[in-house]
C-alpha cells in the first residue's frame, strides 16, 4: 500500500476567513473523486482542532505519484486557508494527535540478539596460560 497524507493547518489569518475544516468542505468531494478514479483503494478525513488530514491509499506508486501531481489536487492545495505555511503533503501516513513529542521505540520481537562472528585466530597470543591455570596452548 503506498499512502498519500495531506494536512492543512488553520492559518493565522485565513483568506476570506476560510478554516481548514472549509476547505475540506468545499474540496472534499473533488478531491476524492479525483484519487478514486486515479486509482485510490481508500480514503479517510481526520479533523483536529488545529486543521484537517486527508489521507488516501494507492496499490502501486506510479498511481499515488500521478495524483500527486494531478491539477486538481494542486488547485485545491493552493486553495487552502495558509499555503505558504499551511500545508503539509507527504508520502506516508500521517496524521496525529497534535503532540511534538518522538514515540518511544518498540522492544525487539527477537530480543534484539544476533549471532557473532567467530573471533580471528590471528589475535591470539600462543603461549600457554601465564599464571599455570589449565587453559590450552592456542597455537
Amino acid at each position: 500500500m503506498h499512502w498519500l497524507t495531506v494536512e492543512v493547518f488553520d492559518g493565522d489569518r485565513p483568506v476570506a476567513g476560510l478554516t481548514a475544516a472549509g476547505w475540506a468542505r468545499a474540496w472534499q468531494d473533488r478531491i476524492v473523486e479525483a484519487a478514486v478514479t486515479g486509482g485510490a483503494v481508500f480514503w479517510d478525513e481526520h479533523e483536529h482542532s488545529w486543521g484537517v488530514v486527508l489521507e488516501f491509499t494507492f496499490a502501486e506508486e506510479t498511481l499515488r505519484d500521478a495524483f500527486r501531481e494531478s491539477p486538481l489536487l494542486r488547485a485545491a492545495l493552493d486553495a487552502v486557508p495558509d499555503p505558504v505555511s499551511g500545508v503539509l503533503v507527504y508520502p506516508h501516513r500521517g496524521g496525529g494527535t497534535g503532540i511534538r513529542q518522538p514515540r518511544r521505540p518498540r522492544p525487539f520481537v527477537q530480543g534484539g540478539a544476533a549471532q557473532l562472528t567467530p573471533p580471528d585466530e590471528e589475535r591470539f597470543l600462543s603461549g600457554g596460560d601465564p599464571f599455570g591455570g589449565p587453559f590450552a596452548t592456542v597455537v
